[in-house]
């Protein structure tokens, strides 16, 4: 992929200027590696008699209500995630940050843990949804680890989870439930668990945002996107479809739409960066 003139100015402007060139990621990037969105057919889930869509599910109070149940979902999503690789766009990224070191900075919505298997690293990557690897306890000071070895990683959709299993989800011994560490619908962002104050102090210092393959429905990256644009620091908006966050870009003459996938487009993105840094 060729970028255009305009494009590669926007980028010399970035790194003419002090401060991260970050990049914010979507569900855009990982629909290439073949993860579904979870919001279409693949997010139904049938408890008893009833279909729960994901918005329904991932919810603290669906949590509280039937824990097992959102706990067998959430370990067939884990599935899904854990069969996908990381693609050309995920790979390009990794190798940007290896050429960067700090200047470089990713937030991601994602909670696939992809990004981080393709070789970028959690001091450089806000994983600012959560991970879908990882669970936590409901404790002042919740100790995020990985979900235990003992939970299958191929997760069947007609597959319940079983005594040895409820035992690995409860919290140290105690008789409670772990929790996916993940941000739900009925809960907001914090800095202790998905680095808001982080993410907003990145985009405020940003020489660059790059945002790519997201469609602008939650609040921290519209913040992001809505910051940037009124620091009118150079922006590319690298997505397929029409999305509040396009047409911001498309109003402003320092930003730019590349309407295309993530594998067309990072991959040239990066390129450019590494031979200009």
């Amino acid at each position: 992929m060729t970028l255009e003139p305009q494009v590669l100015a926007l980028l010399d402007d970035a790194l003419s200027r002090e401060g991260p060139l970050l990049f914010l990621t979507g569900a855009g990037i990982s629909a290439e590696s073949g993860i579904p969105t979870f919001r279409g057919p693949e997010g139904y889930w049938t408890i008893g008699s009833k279909n729960y869509r994901a918005e329904e599910l991932a919810t603290y109070d669906a949590f509280t209500r039937m824990p097992e149940e959102v706990w067998a979902w959430y370990l067939y999503r884990r599935s899904v995630c854990r069969a996908a690789s990381a693609n050309a766009a995920h790979l390009a990224l990794v190798e940007l940050e290896r050429a960067l070191g700090d200047r470089f900075l990713l937030v991601t919505q994602n909670v696939d843990g992809l990004h981080l298997r393709a070789g970028n690293t959690l001091a450089r990557t806000f994983q600012i949804h959560g991970n879908i690897d990882y669970l936590r306890c409901e404790d002042e000071h919740p100790r995020i680890r990985e979900i235990p070895a003992g939970i299958a990683l191929e997760w069947p959709k007609t597959r319940r989870i079983d005594d040895a299993e409820r035992a690995l989800l409860q919290c140290c011994g105690r008789g409670r439930w772990s929790r996916p560490h993940v941000l739900w619908f009925d809960e907001s962002y914090d800095e202790p668990l998905f680095r808001f104050e982080s993410s907003m102090d990145a985009v405020r210092r940003a020489s660059l945002v790059v945002v790519i393959g997201t469609s602008g429905a939650t609040t921290l990256p519209s913040h992001i996107v809505n910051v940037a644009a009124h620091r009118r620091v150079p922006m590319l908006v690298v997505n397929q479809d029409e999305s509040p966050f396009t047409q911001i870009a498309e109003r402003l003459s320092s930003a730019a739409v590349l309407r295309g996938t993530a594998t067309q487009y990072v991959p040239a993105i990066t390129r450019a960066l590494i031979e200009r840094a």
